[in-house]
């Protein structure tokens, strides 16, 4: 089943996704008041703004106080149509992004493992294993200096 296809977002939805970005938490009477709507009315839009696709209400973890102890960015390089490579890493578990990219690598996957034979079974029995996968190269994540989701509206 498809989205449905997101309208161009006014300013009153790019108010609610500032609100929410910068808690998620924030009520919809509280949101709300901040952009001039009722509660249903920023509701409502909240729930059109998700079903389309625009943006994801989700909370985001520390992988390693979740007991991932290693967090890896798998560089790919493949051979053939790279959406379907794309699409079967993005099927695996352990994977949490998944990009078709221009330059060294074709495709970009995130991974997070418990531990490194962990890491070394999802490398070697899940990525390397689709069909179009020519090489991977692992980026281990040694200290994780920012993320952040709060990137603005434009």
């Amino acid at each position: 089943m498809s989205k449905p296809k997101a309208a161009p977002l006014d300013d009153v939805s790019k108010a609610i996704i500032a609100e929410l970005q910068e808690d998620g938490r924030r009520s919809y009477a509280a949101i709300g008041k901040a952009v001039g709507l009722s509660e249903a009315a920023v509701r409502q839009r909240v729930q059109r703004l998700v079903d389309s696709g625009v943006m994801q209400v989700v909370a985001v973890t520390d992988p390693i106080e979740m007991g991932f102890a290693r967090q890896a960015m798998i560089g790919i390089r493949a051979t053939g149509a790279l959406e379907p490579i794309a699409d079967a890493l993005a099927a695996l578990d352990d994977v949490d992004y998944v990009v078709i990219t221009a330059g060294s690598y074709d495709v970009l996957a995130e991974v997070v493992a418990e531990s490194d034979e962990h890491l070394l079974q999802i490398i070697s029995s899940g990525i390397r294993t689709i069909p179009g996968v020519l090489s991977t190269e692992t980026l281990v994540y040694l200290s994780l200096r920012k993320q952040t989701y709060s990137w603005g509206v434009r």
